[in-house]
């Protein structure tokens, strides 16, 4: 029976790893491919199936006055994605905490509600913002800006970061900020030396779903820059013309997908669980 077991449970793990890196496969394999390569039919193992060439991997880098430039707007969009996910994450960080630990009330309006009505902002679809994000850039004369996406990205990140951290602050128990200020801490103090510290997995999760979300957003990268700023997922799409070119797309989603992966594997250690047991006396 646990043979059986073992079988399965292996088996399943098989093939859903194949699910996962076989769409990463064949994106490599054609990255490595030429126009011929990919019309050719289904190939797969370079030197005895086809030729290996570099061309796809050399249009994403302008030279000779050919090609597509993706250097200044991958270094664009770590500037954006960073700089937003990271003041959105200290910013939903402290609204979450006083979310979780304190009470708040105007006529019907509650926690839940506040709660609610900052992850509702993510239902809206990004059609309806966009005039008025438009509109207030323009204002600012932040239009085609980095500080101007930034601020937008702010905005559009800030509830992820609180309604994850307000879960997380939830699960804390109270009495580690109670037993924290008998010892003599301040509520910041008891915030910042032991309520924070152990909200590590909650914070690594937050900034996850927030690079994610930065990284991967393409509608206001495209909508509110022109020609002095471009983020990754619009020089990507430039790529395209009236000849599909597979092979730089696929060089391009590989180069695109790199950072979250690494990201993903830096970060895994901190996503422990039970740091929490034994805080209280």
């Amino acid at each position: 029976m646990r043979t059986l077991y073992l079988i399965f449970k292996y088996g399943a793990i098989l093939l859903w790893s194949s699910f996962v890196a076989l769409p990463f496969l064949w994106a490599l394999t054609t990255s490595f491919k030429t126009a011929n390569g990919v019309t050719g039919g289904a190939t797969y193992i370079p030197w005895l199936q086809y030729k290996p060439s570099l061309e796809g991997w050399k249009v994403l880098v302008r030279s000779g006055g050919q090609g597509i430039d993706i250097v200044q707007p991958y270094i664009s969009s770590i500037i954006v994605t960073l700089s937003a996910s990271m003041i959105s994450l200290v910013l939903g960080t402290l609204a979450a905490y006083g979310l979780a630990r304190f009470s708040y009330k105007l006529g019907f309006i509650k926690n839940s509600d506040i709660t609610f009505f900052f992850i509702s902002q993510r239902i809206m679809p990004p059609i309806v913002l966009s005039i008025p994000f438009f509109l207030m850039l323009q204002l600012l004369g932040l239009l085609d800006s980095i500080p101007g996406l930034i601020l937008v990205y702010v905005a559009l990140l800030l509830p992820i970061a609180t309604w994850v951290m307000v879960d997380f602050f939830s699960n804390i128990p109270r009495e580690m900020d109670e037993m924290a200020m008998i010892d003599g801490c301040t509520p910041v103090g008891a915030f910042m030396r032991v309520v924070l510290p152990n909200s590590i997995p909650g914070i690594v999760v937050g900034g996850l779903f927030c690079i994610i979300f930065g990284w991967n957003d393409f509608f206001f990268a495209f909508t509110l820059t022109f020609t002095k700023t471009q983020l990754l997922p619009v020089a990507v799409v430039a790529l395209n013309s009236s000849v599909t070119p597979w092979w730089s797309l696929s060089a391009s989603a590989l180069v695109s997908v790199a950072p979250l992966v690494i990201i993903a594997f830096v970060v895994e250690r901190f996503l422990s669980s039970g740091n929490l047991a034994g805080a209280i006396r």
